[in-house]
């Protein structure tokens, strides 16, 4: 089914010229639905339509315009089209349309939006009650007058109310924003023509994206108009046969296991390893394509059968009681509807790629949503190659294809030596430990490590394929590995590529717009992995200080914290410079191979070891995944793959000779840098940092030097193919640059300002301002636009929320201290989309936010408090102070604002905030340094007195009164120990001797000295509360969080492998939060409270679950089986503290604490059944509802036992 739309603000139809070339316009884009806003005509006439329509099959609705403003005419192809109903607004005009195809019913809204805030709000109010009347499929176009993000306004600065309120309404409703295609703007105006803005769009509901494949938003050309047309299309591209793709499911099939074993082992082939490994991989994909046609089947058939034979089963059952036999059919029934299930959940999620969200709560239309979304964004309908766009299937999938291979073609002719250049080197000993033979335990460890559900390669399977069959496949892979390393050789095909095509933004539709990220191989993926695992723990030796990605110790946010640290002191000083951003144009790409191995050689790697990594990179061919279907398939001559393990660590190898370069143009006078100064003359020069191709260089503002820098640019991509784009480069001068435009004329590029971002965060801003926040917001929105709550369980939204929306604000705030405003906001986001989504208009936040931001121990889900959590995030920063030596960033705060006790912590800092940001993480040091203690080394940077060493406190304080005494009262521990008195002693010398009275407080001090003496290592700090020694930000956040300690059952609600949506409900009766009657009744809703169950008595929590007769039942059959009388508490908390299974064995006293959770949860849904869908109560149903549900939680307990119901009812009243 294909369906096109139309949508344009035309400005005034009411010139017959005009109408002409709308006309001609709309007649060459052949729409069956057109929207016209902004006619200007006060009486439409059906002969204007027909001049502004094509064709005889014409239908139309109008909303009329006011004066000489507004007016909406939609008008659509009868032969496609039958309208239902329609309603006309104050700013839409909607229409209620039947596809004649296939009958689907759905609604399309014109909008044209008012300008002034007071109408606006009216606008938002008549689109929720179109939502209201009608709950079909929904489509939404026209020209809204208001952005939704940032970028969508070629000047907006920050996010401003009425972008708030349209994200809100958006959300509210649970419409989709679709990414537009062929341009960024639909309008353009102001003065001279400079604004530019997206201020016409289509909006859809999750039910109309169902309806169609492969729908796309397109900006079209505009004849007339300050507004572009758009167009909106859906119906689907065509796709080629789909490579085989290991299906993660598969693992989870009873059996599945022993049938991989068996075929593994039946297949002999000779040869070598590598080649018997591609050989098997082969035979076992040909049997698995068969297996899963002909007996797995397809997903849907087997779940609809499974559900047919459920429905069968509560037929017979309404009409008699079942029995024991039938009762079984009916339960294996639902055990294979659930096995179907859970099958597709993990098929949904590995196509979703939210790794982060684990299965469960059967969130699989979620998941299908979500690999839907990711689906559309990648589809390529039409591509800009070049300058020229491709639209036709096979033009477009050859067009891609050679736009690769000459990018992944060598094109250099003359390459500069590197010979001169002095890098650092790895020690023999180290060389040689990266070429020892490969050991089980070390390719094991990598394959564990890696992500099973990521997209596989050509090959076809997965990771989580290798991990499950490691078993019986390790011998063959050990060979493979003994082979690579004896011979450095494999089966090339083992290395071949996928390049899927990855949007580096919404809408993209350049080639230059789209990353290609690789699909590797399994196998070579696990080699890659062993390799760099090695790799990694060798490459901080040959990589500066000045590099901060992919050496261990370093974080990207160290580069972040010095490039702002050095803005500060250029302003502070009021300094002129400049700093140049440069990209690198396709890095990964287009990186020499002789030049990375000349690097290796150089940096002291061995032979060996050089040798594997020219295979690594020369031995693979590609082919590009168009649609989902392989393209191409050619060798490349250049550049490493954005997915290799390998690639990150080479390709930070090869930028060590551009930092070598700008050092020797610092030391050389070319280029200054900028001079980090502080007290007693110290100083520190900063002149470029590095974050892979993410690369700024600092210098005077000066021609010359910005020349100087040209020609090392110009020199470092004749050694390694690495190409600065000017176009995408940019210079920002910092102070008043005069000749600013002159120098960026020298470099090539664009002209800059402060504030701008660097590595996603703020770069030369007030870091109080709350304009810097406004990224992180829209980004929290957009991920939300993602997700339908609908689709969620309550149980998947907490995993949302602490995976996601949570985690998103936490890379900004581990360097940034957040608003207090911005804080509200976006916990007030997390606030709505964990209760968002019910059946009372979504948004019934049903226990208090401080109580789910405490731990689960005491009452809560565990969620966390922004601003405390930004303390914790900041105070990691003191700790990393007191633990690293030599790392730049510390040297940096040393050098510029000094340090005390020895180097442990930096001194406070004065004066004014500036764009700097250590100022305001000092103000979580004292709480930090409260919780530091030392371990004693040497103990030359240890004071003896006033250190925390050898007691919780320092000795000054435990022994106030000596410490008074103390002849060297700032004496470090070295000092305090006299070595040359045998095997050395305390040396404590005071002022004064000692009155009587004071020899007991000499004896205690000598008793707590007692086995403490200062070694040989380094001192050291460890952090007192937290595991190990070492900070976590987990343990500050405990610190700070200073939780109120209650009595709360979570023990026995967050009680493991019963689902999560179950446990939440229980912690919502827990806290007497469900929306029983009476709870309805205090929020306003009128209605008869009379328990639904046994209608006898008022409804509540307590009643529901625990007293009434009907539950009482499900009690008693529990009490009855293991033959003990108890009085139920008062309430459902008093019920589960109280709930203690100290006489069943362990094996039962895992079930044993399930039972309250899973009566609670079968009643409740009778409770609902009875409620919403009326019926009458079935006491007998509900009894086996009851053990049924307890039967499945209790399977995974029951390991290699297998019961009949009557069998494990039995074995729960066995003692």
């Amino acid at each position: 089914m294909k369906l096109k739309i139309m949508s344009w603000n035309v400005r005034g139809a009411n010139d017959s010229s005009k109408r002409k070339i709308i006309k001609n316009y709309i007649r060459s884009q052949r729409v069956d639905l057109m929207c016209i806003q902004e006619t200007k005509i006060q009486e439409m006439s059906e002969g204007i339509v027909r001049s502004l329509g094509t064709g005889r099959f014409l239908d139309w609705r109008v909303l009329n315009a006011e004066g000489a403003a507004g007016g909406i005419l939609i008008w659509w192809d009868k032969r496609v089209l039958d309208i239902l109903d329609w309603e006309e607004g104050l700013f839409t005009l909607s229409c209620r349309f039947k596809i004649i195809e296939n009958g689907a019913i759905w609604v399309f809204t014109g909008v044209y939006g008012p300008f002034t805030k007071a109408e606006r709000e009216g606008m938002w109010e008549e689109l929720g009650a179109i939502r209201g009347r009608w709950d079909d499929p929904w489509c939404l176009g026209g020209d809204f007058n208001v952005i939704l993000f940032q970028q969508e306004r070629s000047s907006q600065s920050r996010i401003s109310s009425a972008m708030r309120r349209f994200a809100e309404t958006v959300d509210e409703l649970e419409l989709v924003d679709l990414p537009l295609q062929g341009g960024e703007f639909t309008w353009n105006g102001g003065f001279n023509n400079q604004a530019w803005a997206r201020l016409d769009r289509f909006l859809v509901s999750q039910s109309w994206l169902d309806q169609f494949n492969g729908v796309t938003q397109i900006r079209l050309s505009r004849p007339i108009s300050d507004h572009f047309p758009i167009v909106l299309e859906g119906g689907g591209i065509s796709r080629g046969p789909t490579p085989f793709r290991f299906e993660n499911m598969w693992l989870k099939v009873e059996g599945f296991k022993d049938m991989v074993r068996a075929w593994w082992q039946e297949i002999e082939v000779r040869g070598s390893a590598s080649f018997r490994l591609n050989v098997k991989m082969k035979e076992i994909k040909k049997n698995l394509r068969v297996w899963n046609k002909e007996v797995f089947g397809r997903l849907e058939t087997n779940k609809a059968a499974a559900l047919e034979q459920v429905d069968h089963w509560d037929r017979v059952e309404s009409e008699r009681n079942l029995t024991v036999e039938e009762a079984d059919l009916k339960k294996e029934a639902k055990d294979s509807f659930k096995k179907w299930v859970l099958l597709e959940e993990a098929h949904w999620r590995q196509h979703s790629r939210e790794i982060w969200l684990r299965e469960g709560d059967r969130n699989t239309g979620f998941f299908h949503r979500m690999a839907s979304a990711h689906r559309r964004n990648n589809t390529m309908g039409r591509i800009k190659v070049n300058g020229e766009w491709l639209i036709e299937e096979q033009e477009v999938r050859e067009g891609v294809v050679n736009s690769f291979q000459q990018v992944l073609s060598e094109d250099m002719v003359w390459q500069a030596d590197i010979g001169s250049i002095q890098v650092d080197c790895i020690s023999q000993q180290e060389a040689e430990s990266l070429e020892v033979p490969f050991s089980e335990g070390e390719i094991h460890s990598a394959l564990m490590e890696m992500n099973g559900d990521k997209a596989p390669g050509p090959d076809g399977f997965t990771v989580a394929f290798w991990q499950y069959v490691w078993e019986f496949t390790k011998e063959e892979i050990m060979e493979m590995f003994k082979e690579f390393y004896d011979h450095n050789a494999s089966v090339r095909s083992l290395n071949n590529t996928f390049l899927v095509l990855i949007p580096k933004k919404s809408g993209a539709e350049d080639l230059g717009d789209i990353r290609p990220i690789s699909l590797l191989g399994g196998l070579y993926k696990l080699l890659a992995k062993v390799l760099a695992n090695r790799l990694k723990k060798v490459i901080g030796k040959v990589v500066s200080g000045a590099q901060n990605a992919f050496v261990m110790g370093r974080q990207i946010l160290d580069a972040s914290l010095i490039a702002n640290e050095v803005i500060d002191s250029w302003q502070k000083r009021k300094e002129k410079g400049i700093i140049c951003k440069l990209d690198i144009e396709k890095a990964y790409d287009s990186i020499n191979w002789k030049f990375l191995m000349k690097v290796l050689q150089k940096m002291g790697f061995g032979t060996k070891w050089v040798g594997w990594m020219w295979n690594c990179v020369s031995s693979a061919k590609f082919s590009i995944l168009v649609n989902g279907v392989p393209a191409g398939f050619f060798p490349s001559t250049r550049g490493l793959r954005q997915g290799d393990p390998l690639s990150p660590y080479l390709f930070v190898m090869g930028m060590e000779i551009l930092d070598v370069l700008i050092r020797r143009a610092v030391e050389g006078g070319y280029l200054t840098g900028c001079n980090i100064r502080g007290g007693r003359r110290s100083s520190l020069n900063i002149s470029h940092l590095f974050f892979a191709d993410d690369t700024i260089v600092f210098c005077e503002a000066s021609k010359e030097q910005v020349s100087h820098l040209s020609w090392l640019l110009f020199w470092f991509e004749a050694a390694s193919g690495l190409r600065i784009n000017l176009a995408k480069s940019e210079i920002i001068p910092v102070g008043e640059v005069e000749e600013i435009l002159e120098l960026a004329a020298e470099l090539g590029c664009r002209v800059g300002s402060l504030p701008s971002h660097y590595l996603g965060l703020p770069l030369g801003a007030p870091n109080r301002a709350s304009s810097i926040w406004d990224g992180v917001e829209e980004r929290v929105r957009r991920r939300l636009a993602l997700w339908k709550r609908q689709y969620i369980s309550k149980g998947g939204r907490i995993t949302l929320i602490k995976s996601t929306l949570a985690s998103m604000p936490i890379y900004q705030m581990s360097i940034f201290r957040m608003p207090k405003a911005v804080a509200k906001r976006v916990e007030k986001t997390q606030r709505d989309f964990l209760w968002g989504g019910g059946h009372l208009g979504g948004k019934v936040h049903l226990v208090k936010w401080d109580v789910v931001c405490s731990e689960k121990l005491n009452g809560g889900l565990g969620l966390r408090r922004i601003a405390t959590l930004n303390r914790a995030l900041l105070g990691k920063w003191i700790w990393r102070f007191a633990c690293e030596k030599d790392n730049l960033w510390k040297q940096v705060i040393s050098t510029k604002y000094g340090q005390e006790d020895h180097g442990w912590r930096p001194k406070k800092v004065n004066g004014a905030a500036g764009v700097g940001v250590w100022k305001e993480i000092m103000k979580e040091s004292d709480w930090c340094w409260e919780n530091l203690a030392f371990i004693v080394g040497k103990g030359s940077k240890i004071k003896f007195w006033k250190d925390r060493w050898c007691t919780d406190t320092p000795l000054s304080q435990c022994f106030n009164h000596l410490f008074v005494l103390a002849a060297h009262r700032d004496a470090t521990i070295e000092e305090m120990w006299d070595q040359d008195s045998g095997h050395g002693e305390w040396n404590l010398v005071f002022e004064r001797d000692f009155n009587d009275w004071e020899l007991d407080m000499v004896g205690d001090l000598l008793n707590t000295l007692r086995g403490h003496r200062p070694a040989l290592g380094d001192d050291s700090v460890n952090w007192r509360q937290g595991r190990n020694g070492f900070f976590r930000v987990k343990d500050a956040y405990r610190l700070l969080d200073k939780p109120n300690v209650t009595v709360f059952p979570a023990k026995k609600i967050w009680v493991d492998r019963v689902p999560t949506k179950v446990c939440f409900f229980a912690w919502e009766a827990t806290w007497e939060k469900v929306l029983t009657l009476d709870r309805l009744q205090i929020r306003g809703v009128q209605l008869p409270n009379c328990c639904f169950l046994c209608g006898c008595e008022e409804e509540n929590v307590n009643h529901i679950l625990l007293h009434c007769i009907v539950t009482r039942v499900l009690w008693d059959i529990i009490f009855g089986l293991i033959d003990i009388k108890w009085v139920l508490p008062e309430t459902v908390k008093e019920t589960l503290i109280s709930w203690r299974g100290s006489f069943v064995g362990k094996k039962r006293k895992k079930i044993w604490k399930a039972i309250p959770l899973c009566i609670f949860w079968t009643v409740w849904k009778e409770r609902n059944r009875l409620a919403f869908r009326g019926g009458e109560l079935n006491i007998q149903r509900l009894k086996n509802s009851f053990v049924c549900n307890l039967w499945n939680w209790a399977k995974v307990y029951l390991d290699e036992e297998s019961f009949s119901l009557i069998g494990f009812l039995e074995w729960i009243a066995s003692t």
